[in-house]
């Protein structure tokens, strides 16, 4: 049996411990680099930016709670100890991503990748966001689909139409937003454009919500969740 003073050491690294996740969560959210972070010898995971239940009735804290603290999780644990002991473990996620996907290297690409778009994923939202962007980003939006509600239809089209598993995005390429989809883990990261704003259309992503309605989920996330400011300050 553990003395006090045993459990009081133990209960003080462990504040000490999210004390120190929280606060890198927030710096790499202020620099445009969201995702999981670095511990003092693996990557963490972050808490959510919101309490689990902030996007209800969108998405239920059931849904964040397994979706966060099961699957992201599950990609955290993998990376790590796919890169545990090896020079990678020195790399930032996103310089992971890429090199895993030069060396063609599929499990270590998958679970990083994964643990990054997730994290992605979580800042692009806020509980009573949607609506619509402003400024230059209004401007950016209109001038590349015609208007706001073209935006909408295309990313619409985008997270829909991806067949089984993915993600669809809104992306900066060569100085024009465009939208897009991938299949898996796959990311803008590794094919020359700058992430903006992301859905994941994985099924454990809306399933326990809206069941087989991908497009209900898709109309609430655009309707009532994305964090538009999040997107204008990845857009610079």
């Amino acid at each position: 049996m553990k003395s006090k003073t045993a459990c009081h050491d133990l209960d003080r690294r462990d504040f000490l411990k999210a004390a120190f996740a929280g606060s890198a969560v927030v710096a790499g959210a202020l620099a445009g680099i969201p995702g999981i972070v670095r511990g003092v010898e693996s990557f963490e995971l972050p808490p959510l930016p919101y309490p689990e239940n902030a996007l209800e009735p969108y998405i239920s804290s059931r849904t964040l709670g397994f979706h966060h603290g099961k699957h992201h999780r599950g990609y955290v644990d993998n990376t790590n100890r796919l890169v545990g002991g090896t020079r990678m473990a020195e790399l930032s996620l996103e310089e992971l991503v890429k090199k895993a996907a030069a060396l063609g290297n599929k499990a270590l690409f998958n679970n990083a990748a994964q643990a990054w778009n997730h994290g992605f994923y979580w800042q692009g939202m806020k509980p009573h966001g949607g609506g619509k962007p402003e400024g230059r980003l209004m401007e950016g939006l209109g001038g590349a689909f015609g208007s706001f509600e073209g935006f909408k239809k295309a990313f619409r089209e985008a997270a829909t139409g991806q067949f089984g598993s993915g993600w669809a995005w809104l992306v900066l390429k060569d100085s024009s937003l465009k939208v897009t989809n991938t299949p898996n883990a796959d990311t803008p990261l590794v094919h020359g454009q700058k992430p903006l704003l992301t859905i994941d259309v994985w099924e454990h992503a809306y399933y326990l919500d809206y069941q087989n309605r991908r497009g209900d989920y898709v109309e609430s996330f655009l309707d009532h969740l994305v964090n538009w400011h999040f997107v204008s300050q990845n857009l610079g």
